[in-house]
């Protein structure tokens, strides 16, 4: 039976304007893996703030078990602005020490390798200080962890470092970790339950995010019609799930068969065929052509040699590390920025629309209120045959109509992002660019985002180290390696891939850093590597049949057994559990060979 971490009996916690919490009671035990979802405000920080001890509830108690080591990042550091990034992480300690510790290499190369030593802390910028935190928690030793935020300023390959080592730090059934974040990719690797936070509860889910979205579905099919618009949305983002997302299915209690049932009936989250029909309606054949461009920054070459046609009704993630060239080539095609040779080439009838990190747009109407902003703008869009407007397409978007008479400038960021969206799809633009569309996003936010972009003819350019939402709404990605453009079929894990052996292939040759001696299919797979992972699909098939018989077998000695024999019917129901356990780990391993194989 698993140990009690932490424990919280009859939480409640209000500020003059509103109760956030009445009457909390959950707990977590070793080996859970908490993820925490829900909308911006809804109290998932205020929540994480009174299980650390960081604030303190109006009602109930937070329990602890006696000597548990308690880690927390949360999203405001206590760094000394004055110390520099090797003292802020390791301490004082000799190099000697600390450099022999495994763990302690692997968080430093993970997430600081690319921060000088040496510099003092308020030197840096608002990222680098943050994976400096995020790094001097890690190197310690903790029974739990909570983190509030952490994936926030890591790039595609920071997340996935991340996430693995949340997944080796300790035994399967030893550590506890809560984590808030709003990247789904993460919290389907990382964690084996969700709480989510609404209405003043934490409601209880099994599983990372795929499980929870199938949960939420099936409790709001079953609640009321009432919740019809929220279940549409959902049913839509469960077809993604199934159908779409690579190795989305392979996660533990995600039940398959209630998933088939659920969306036999919901068709693709696109019709990629009517869209590129009306694409090329409103673009032309012409959109961007890139023909040997290069880009410079005094002696630094950030680009070379790209060459990349841009065709009508493409969607396109592209992926890098910090300060490899995303938004320098977001630059080319939007026409901000220039190229130090060669040439863009943009078609007559293009529109560029651009969503920032800066929220630059909205600049010129920071002064006006929301509803005056909306009255100007008479265009509606049409969603799925449907005319929407402005007003109602805001609140598609999360918009809460108490703060239609607020001032711009005084929206909160995720606010900001939602009217953003907003006046960048009535601008009415063929081509979209958007970078980093995440940041200050909840996931109630991404969703609807998604299902807008969606139905959306046209070009669609994405940066964004947000795996799920780059694998939701683009159909393919390129990757900036060593400052060339490169096409990866295989999406993020042959992005993850390339870019481990380009770190440990030292080279000035791009492409030879990524040859391989066997041709790789369409899957990323060597044909060793596809073999193998076919002839362990096979032993699992048999192994499953064999497992079920006997699984079968048990059942049947169970309904004959004497029912005053409590011994003799644990011993059958413990043997049960055991060959049940084992079948969902044999069904994980089946579903993840499977997808790989595709």
């Amino acid at each position: 039976m698993a140990a009690h971490l932490l424990g919280a009996e009859g939480l409640g916690l209000e500020y003059p304007t509103r109760v956030v919490f009445e009457s909390v009671t959950l707990g977590l035990e070793e080996g859970d893996r908490i993820g925490i979802v829900g909308r911006n405000g809804d109290g998932k920080s205020s929540l994480l703030g009174m299980l650390s001890g960081q604030i303190e509830p109006n009602a109930g108690r937070v329990t602890r078990r006696s000597g548990v080591r308690f880690g927390v990042l949360d999203q405001r550091d206590d760094l000394d602005a004055d110390e520099t990034v090797g003292r802020s992480i390791v301490g004082d300690g000799p190099e000697h020490e600390w450099a022999r510790d495994a763990r302690i290499r692997d968080v430093i190369g993970g997430l600081a390798s690319d921060i000088p030593w040496e510099a003092k802390i308020g030197e840096l910028s608002g990222g680098q200080r943050r994976r400096v935190a995020l790094a001097a928690l890690l190197v310690s030793d903790w029974d739990l962890i909570a983190l509030d935020e952490p994936t926030n300023h890591l790039d595609v390959e920071g997340v996935a470092w991340l996430a693995e080592h949340l997944k080796r730090r300790w035994a399967k059934n030893a550590g506890g970790l809560l984590v808030i974040t709003h990247d789904r990719w993460f919290l389907d690797e990382v964690c084996t339950e969700t709480w989510e936070v609404h209405d003043g509860i934490v409601e209880p889910f099994e599983g990372g995010y795929a499980s929870y979205v199938l949960q939420r579905v099936e409790r709001d099919r079953m609640a009321a019609a009432t919740e019809a618009k929220r279940q549409n949305l959902m049913r839509k983002e469960l077809a993604w799930l199934r159908r779409g997302a690579p190795a989305r299915t392979s996660k533990p209690k995600f039940r398959i068969d209630a998933a088939n049932q659920l969306i036999e009936d919901v068709p693709p989250v696109r019709n990629p065929i009517e869209l590129q029909r009306l694409a090329v309606a409103r673009l032309g054949k012409d959109v961007v052509d890139i023909e040997d461009v290069s880009v410079s920054f005094g002696d630094h070459e950030v680009l070379r040699d790209i060459t990349w046609r841009l065709a009508p009704g493409e969607r396109t993630g592209i992926l890098g590390a910090n300060g490899a060239g995303k938004s320098t080539l977001l630059g080319l095609i939007c026409g901000t920025l220039q190229p130090a040779t060669g040439r863009v080439k943009v078609g007559k009838t293009v529109r560029v629309g651009v969503l920032d990190q800066q929220f630059s747009q909205l600049d010129e109407i920071k002064g006006d209120r929301v509803r005056e902003v909306l009255a100007r703008t008479k265009t509606t869009f049409t969603i799925d045959g449907k005319d929407h407007t402005p007003a109602q397409l805001l609140e598609r978007l999360g918009f809460a109509r108490e703060h239609l008479s607020a001032r711009v400038d005084d929206l909160s960021g995720g606010q900001k992002r939602r009217l953003q969206l907003l006046l960048l799809l009535l601008s009415e633009p063929n081509l979209i660019a958007l970078d980093e569309p995440t940041n200050d996003v909840d996931s109630q936010m991404l969703t609807a985002m998604e299902d807008l972009l969606d139905s959306w003819p046209g070009t669609l350019i994405v940066v964004s180290h947000d795996r799920y939402l780059l694998e939701r709404v683009t159909d393919q990605q390129y990757a900036i390696l060593d400052g060339r453009l490169r096409h990866v079929p295989g999406g993020v894990d042959e992005y993850l891939r390339l870019r481990q052996e380009q770190a440990s292939t030292p080279t000035d040759r791009p492409d030879l850093a990524t040859t391989s001696t066997e041709p790789e299919d369409a899957s990323g797979l060597s044909g060793a590597e596809r073999r193998a992972a076919q002839k362990e699909i096979s032993a699992i098939e048999r192994r499953l049949e064999k497992v079920s018989d006997s699984i079968e077998a048990v059942h049947r000695r169970l309904a004959e057994h004497d029912q005053s024999d409590y011994e003799g019917l644990q011993h059958h129901t413990d043997e049960l559990r055991e060959m049940e356990a084992e079948v969902a780990q044999l069904e994980e391993r089946w579903l993840q060979l499977s997808e790989s194989v595709d």
